[in-house]
């Protein structure tokens, strides 16, 4: 059985981490921000509590079919897709502050959340065996709810001290780093044997 940090060292176990992480820094990093940027915007209470409600059924309600993406396409094309809406939910942020743009990047980023997340942690779960589930899992918790936090702390002074449009053009930084190691990750991934038989 491997150590913790043995796993903990290896290529794939950084970029599924890296993924999550990134994912759930940037959802609470932007949902944090939105409702308090509606607010200096001049839109009501109301249209932000229901970007928010909006928001979070975009979170969970692909759950019922995630799974069953991972499956077909594999995890890493499914956290692909997710880091992909993060980004388009930040450049919709960008395209305008009216109360559509609003509810489209929180929505977009619910989603781009679930499938980032959820594909991480797949990805997590195919760098360990079962008998170390318990200490990669809690290390790789700790991981994404530390820089989620991270996130979180800096959101609003971010948007306080430079405004909502600074905010989201900071969100394409661990975005980049992230998609960056993905894609690393897929060109380094060996081809089967099967694929090379078949060239």
């Amino acid at each position: 059985m491997d150590a913790p940090s043995v796993i903990a060292r290896q290529p794939r176990f950084i970029i599924a981490a890296l993924c999550g992480a990134v994912s759930y820094m940037l959802m609470n990093f932007l949902m944090t921000a939105a409702p308090l940027a509606m607010r200096m915007c001049g839109h009501s209470q109301e249209s932000s509590n229901l970007g928010l409600q909006w928001h979070v059924i975009a979170m969970y309600a692909p759950s019922f079919f995630t799974g069953r993406l991972i499956t077909r396409f594999g995890a890493g094309r499914v956290v692909a897709v997710g880091l992909a809406l993060i980004g388009v939910s930040s450049a919709v942020g960008l395209a305008g502050i009216d109360v559509a743009h609003f509810w489209a990047t929180l929505i977009l980023l619910g989603v781009g959340w679930n499938f980032g997340f959820i594909g991480a942690s797949a990805l997590v779960l195919e760098c360990h065996r079962p008998e170390e589930k318990t200490k990669v899992q809690a290390l790789n918790d700790f991981l994404v709810f530390g820089t989620m936090a991270v996130g979180s702390f800096s959101s609003g002074g971010l948007l306080a001290s430079h405004g909502w449009s600074s905010v989201l053009w900071v969100s394409f930084a661990p975005l980049a780093l992230a998609v960056a190691a993905l894609g690393l990750a897929a060109m380094a991934r060996p081809v089967p044997s099967t694929e090379r038989e078949g060239a």
